[in-house]
């Protein structure tokens, strides 16, 4: 397949390039700069140096390209969000760009497209023992920011899986990990004792290593069911206190301390994220895509890492 790939120099982009070429696939990948478009050709990747929010010279940008299939990947994190107003650029993203790159699929002849989401999309509160699977409610209404959030996952699922010209597929990842700046910044963190933790050890949290998160996105692309939505997580779902002592153990780090819960309201969405907490299924992205995480939990995915990460 001929694939536009949008995030190609991103955090998963990275690795899902590198999947994709080895498979045989052709990617042109959109990248804002020339820099990054100057790595992607070095990757075997044809870059388009194009905004995806300026949708006219977005269209300009690939007219002269024909193409399978549209992968959005992109979002506008540069470090792990602490703050609403950190998501309020990749809200935009989940909206504005999800439209104007279905326009792109249109023009390109694509015929898939696959689109990243979230398990936040849930919705940000403890959601107690229940297993979720992608038949529960996605992307609710919330009162305050949150709402926002979902509202903006909501949006990018409804307008591609809704899509009925096109097969569209969506993939709510999990928290990613793995030798991406957000990780190595998490990493960095811990190592300076600025990772406090609720004294309660916080939410479940679902985790995937960014590789394996490629690999089921791949398969997506391959396999994905038209309309389908897919949790792409490990399966064994963590607190956010278990997973941070074991990447504090794995890179030598002191454990990180524990604070009453209130006390992390200064920071209101990552407050809201430690608090989340959820139980989410991936057997759908098994049994349809045939993807099997090769990180089976956070010990595993981290003791991989550990060189990396150190």
């Amino acid at each position: 397949m001929r694939i536009v790939l949008a995030g190609a120099s991103g955090t998963i982009g990275t690795p899902l390039v590198r999947r994709l070429v080895d498979a045989g696939h052709q990617v042109v990948g959109i990248t804002r700069t020339e820099a990054n478009a100057a790595r992607l050709a070095g990757a075997g990747v044809r870059p388009v140096v194009a905004d995806v929010l300026d949708r006219d010279r977005l269209l300009a940008a690939v007219d002269d390209l024909r193409a399978d299939a549209v992968v959005h990947e992109l979002t506008a994190l540069r470090r792990p969000p602490v703050r609403h107003a950190d998501m309020t650029a990749t809200n935009v993203l989940r909206t504005t760009g999800t439209a104007n790159l279905l326009a792109v699929a249109r023009a390109v002849g694509a015929q898939r497209f696959v689109v990243q989401s979230m398990v936040l999309g849930y919705g940000y509160r403890d959601h107690g023992d229940r297993t979720l699977t992608e038949d529960d409610p996605f992307g609710g209404p919330e009162p305050g920011a949150a709402g926002r959030h979902l509202a903006a996952m909501r949006s990018a699922e409804e307008q591609v899986c809704g899509a009925t010209d096109l097969a569209g597929v969506a993939l709510r990842y999990g928290l990613f990990y793995g030798a991406d700046p957000s990780t190595r910044a998490i990493a960095g963190m811990l190592r300076r004792r600025r990772f406090p933790v609720p004294r309660s050890g916080g939410g479940l949290v679902n985790l995937v290593l960014i590789d394996d998160a490629a690999a089921a996105t791949v398969a997506a692309l391959e396999r994905g069911r038209p309309g389908a939505a897919y949790n792409v997580v490990d399966g064994a779902p963590v607190r956010w206190g278990d997973w941070l002592d074991e990447m504090a153990a794995v890179i030598g780090a002191p454990r990180p301390p524990r604070v009453p819960g209130g006390l992390l309201r200064v920071v209101p969405y990552a407050h809201r994220m430690l608090s989340t907490s959820m139980r989410v299924d991936n057997a759908r992205a098994r049994e349809e895509l045939g993807w099997r995480p090769t990180a089976p939990d956070h010990r595993a995915g981290l003791r991989g890492l550990a060189g990396v990460l150190r």
